[in-house]
């Protein structure tokens, strides 16, 4: 199966979470923010153990393989992403980014993921010291930043575990992707970009909406006009 790439870095991304999505009308749901012009979407698998919540598995991710060509940004909130990334890498998925909380060797399991032709991030919880991923950041095709405590969608935006994304942009530099999840929305991406980020999941913001299409641009009309105010 042919891998899907993460966009270049020098645009901004909005990857929409599928999980704020209808479920019984999948299909529909993704053709929706495809036709809107995005290049990826974001998958959040849950186990129940890692976050209090469960979600789906990789026969869902195969399902939904089948209609469309978006990037599938699958984010494994699980405690043995080992085990599971291989079946979810079959069923479709391009990128994979796990916790290090739960990862004995990051760097290991980096190198093992780019071997199965994927893409890979490592995240940062809230809580997480930028510390933390420091050595393994800059091995990443993107590094993702959560701004609310993983598990469920609709959460408040939690302006401090933003700030990490500044650090986090000094480590890596300009050639990988920053990703931020939590809250995400027209009024708070002006200031993740400020901070460096330059990807932006979104579920409410965008599923929530009537206007899906109108809701993604105006993320990154927001976007641009931070980018813009900056200089960058």
């Amino acid at each position: 199966m042919a891998r899907k790439r993460l966009p270049e870095v020098g645009s901004f991304e909005v990857s929409p979470s599928i999980l704020s999505g209808d479920f019984s009308n999948l299909q529909s749901e993704i053709k929706e923010v495809e036709a809107a012009g995005l290049n990826m979407l974001h998958l959040d698998v849950m186990d129940g153990h890692f976050v209090p919540n469960l979600t789906f598995g990789p026969p869902v991710v195969a399902k939904m393989r089948k209609h469309t060509d978006m990037v599938f940004d699958t984010h494994l909130m699980i405690t043995n992403p080992e085990k599971y990334a291989k079946p979810f890498v079959d069923a479709g998925s391009d990128h994979i980014t796990f916790h290090v909380e739960v990862v004995d060797d990051p760097a290991e399991f980096i190198k093992y993921l780019h071997g199965l032709g994927a893409t890979c991030g490592v995240t940062l919880n809230p809580e997480t010291p930028v510390e933390t991923v420091e050595k393994v950041a800059p091995l990443c095709d993107m590094v993702l930043v959560m701004t609310v405590h993983p598990g469920f969608s609709g959460q408040e935006y939690i302006a401090a575990a933003a700030k990490k994304i500044v650090t986090i942009r000094e480590i890596v530099g300009p050639n990988i992707r920053i990703e931020v999840d939590g809250g995400i929305s027209p009024e708070t991406v002006p200031e993740v970009v400020g901070f460096g980020a330059d990807t932006f999941v979104a579920g409410s913001a965008v599923f929530g909406k009537s206007n899906r299409a109108k809701a993604i641009r105006y993320m990154l009309d927001a976007a641009e006009e931070a980018k813009s105010r900056l200089g960058k």
